[in-house]
């Protein structure tokens, strides 16, 4: 080979499946945007049987990479831990406990955890993989999303959180990142990042930090530090009025200021924000939303009861709008 050439390897974009020619002696985990969306790609990394092939997300806590089980010739995510993580002990203890969250609920809309493991010095997660988009990248795409999605999505995630709450466990995370779908037709909404997870069990120490995403976060978890499954509810209630309204339930200038709204501001009806929205959607979200959890719905399945009457009554008007 003459001297300025490289050797080049063709490789697919995780994100539009695009051929591009990359150089072979690239890094590893190195990536070069695609010429035709810009997305990452990178080299096949091998770690034990998986192949890791292109990067689907980045996050605080790691990279989730698109990947291939050799031994069960099955496509898989595989989360790795970013090495400056993983020399912090209460990080690791946090990614272990996602795994472990996980890995104990069985439910269509939960992520699967197949397996926790460390190789070549690397603390991963291998997962079921769901990389047909985010619910945040729908409502970034569209501005609003469609009623009856997100009914379905507030139910299957209501269903979701259920579980998660029988198996005395609390999100604690619950925001249109965390909701991603899968290639099934339709796509199926799949609850992910249980790094935040806690036990429904005895409350917490007060003097603890509030973690998780303020724009959704329920207001009894800010002014007494306190939470329970009705926290969930009421996130899941504002990544819902998120979705159909197209922007986050309370803004203002700083994201102090948008947790205190939480606290002390009103909140503003869907209906109000957009007038298409139907009275049964708006009501099931304002009451999911109420500042006091004893003025929510007191259990996941009356909550799940309002989203489907919301939707049957919006199926019955898109049926009879089609007749006429």
């Amino acid at each position: 080979m003459s001297e300025g050439k490289k050797s080049l390897k063709m490789v697919s974009c995780g994100r539009c499946s695009a051929k591009n020619f990359i150089p072979s002696d690239l890094p590893s985990f190195e990536t070069q945007p695609c010429n035709k969306c810009g997305g990452p790609v990178m080299i096949t990394v091998k770690l034990r049987q998986f192949e890791l092939r292109g990067v689907i997300a980045s996050g605080g806590m790691g990279t989730v990479f698109r990947s291939y089980d050799l031994n069960l010739n099955r496509e898989v995510a595989v989360k790795l831990m970013k090495p400056e993580i993983a020399v912090d002990p209460i990080q690791v203890e946090a990614f272990k406990r996602e795994a472990r969250a996980c890995a104990g609920l069985n439910h269509p809309n939960i992520i699967h955890i197949y397996a926790f493991d460390e190789a070549d010095g690397q603390k991963y997660l291998v997962m079921e993989l769901a990389d047909n988009g985010t619910f945040d990248g729908q409502i970034e795409t569209n501005g609003r999303v469609d009623e009856l999605l997100v009914l379905d999505v507030g139910i299957k995630i209501a269903s979701a959180l259920d579980c998660a709450n029988r198996h005395g466990l609390l999100h604690l995370d619950i925001k249109p990142g965390n909701i991603l779908f899968n290639n099934d037709e339709p796509p199926e909404p799949k609850l992910v990042d249980f790094g935040l997870a806690q036990s429904s069990e005895g409350g917490r120490d007060p003097d603890a930090g509030v973690f998780g995403t303020p724009y959704y976060i329920a207001p009894e978890r800010i002014s007494i530090h306190t939470e329970d499954f009705r926290s969930d509810m009421y996130s899941l209630a504002g990544t819902l009025y998120h979705a159909l309204t197209g922007h986050v339930p309370f803004e203002a200038p700083t994201v102090n200021d948008v947790a205190l709204a939480h606290v002390e501001q009103p909140l503003k009806p869907p209906m109000e924000e957009m007038g298409d929205i139907q009275p049964e959607t708006d009501e099931a979200i304002c009451k999911a939303m109420a500042k006091s959890p004893d003025d929510r719905y007191q259990s996941y399945n009356e909550f799940i009861m309002a989203l489907t009457a919301a939707r049957s009554n919006l199926l019955v008007k898109k049926y009879r709008g089609s007749e006429e």
